[in-house]
């Protein structure tokens, strides 16, 4: 049966307030309101990822993993932060980098309030066993430097494949508290980037390493922007020495973790 919608629901500024923190001593506790307001609000479960590109477990101040020690995720389930190729093959992971905005989905296609094509283009072969999960309501979100977290919400019934009720009664609230938790959890636990937080480029900077990345040799840039070939490389290299790359590759890689590339319309 489709997850029923709950009448009245409502999101209060304590229940925003209680998912943050400060110092890791207040993980814990934010995790422990985080699952709890999920299940008040729509009867999911709480899957949360802080980066799903690498296999670093959220822990408490404690060291105590979160996944099973908070959320619940226990022997006899679907243990997903011990798979080791998820990030690669999990089609709820792959959405999390086209997508920006909360979805849900199941193995007969992704559900935005916006069309997104991108998401179509998603392989859901055998999705249950990929996504380690008949269905899910998924919160991605995008963080400084290219990071990308994610938070996953599982009905309690492993094998409930609508989350449609949940979706349209509660994604926009879920949203709210799983970025307030994970935008917290990161800013406690990462490490400072001095190297990279107080970089500006210039305008023309940033056009000639937005060319560079699109595959264009500096010939071609100049061509485009009606600049002389060395002038280019004279940017590029300013850009370099700004972002303290050793290479274009890097430079080029430093400038995209900053937003510096954005799509060129």
């Amino acid at each position: 049966m489709p997850t029923p919608s709950r009448p009245s629901v409502f999101l209060s500024t304590e229940a925003i307030a209680a998912v943050r923190f400060i110092d890791p001593s207040g993980i814990r506790s934010a995790a422990e309101a985080l699952r709890d307001e999920v299940e008040a609000l729509c009867g999911l479960r709480t899957a949360v990822s802080h980066n799903i590109a690498i296999r670093d477990l959220m822990r408490d101040g404690d060291g105590a993993l979160l996944a099973s020690e908070v959320f619940g995720f226990r022997e006899g389930e679907a243990r997903w932060w011990e798979t080791p190729h998820l990030a690669l093959s999990s089609p709820l992971v792959h959405a999390c980098r086209v997508e920006a905005e909360p979805f849900w989905c199941n193995a007969q296609g992704f559900r935005t309030r916006i069309a997104n094509p991108l998401l179509d283009a998603i392989d859901l072969t055998e999705f249950r066993a990929r996504a380690m999960t008949a269905a899910a309501l998924v919160v991605p979100i995008h963080l400084p430097f290219g990071q990308i977290g994610a938070a996953s919400f599982l009905s309690p019934d492993p094998d409930e494949e609508d989350l449609s009720a949940a979706y349209d009664a509660c994604a926009d609230m879920l949203a709210v508290l799983a970025r307030a938790f994970v935008e917290s959890y990161v800013k406690v636990t990462a490490r400072a980037r001095p190297d990279l937080a107080g970089v500006l480029l210039s305008k023309r900077e940033v056009e000639c390493l937005r060319w560079a990345a699109a595959g264009k040799t500096n010939d071609e840039i100049g061509l485009i922007l009606g600049l002389q070939r060395t002038t280019v490389r004279f940017h590029i290299r300013s850009a370099s020495q700004k972002l303290d790359a050793v290479n274009r590759d890097q430079t080029l890689f430093k400038a995209a973790q900053l937003g510096f590339l954005a799509t060129m319309r």
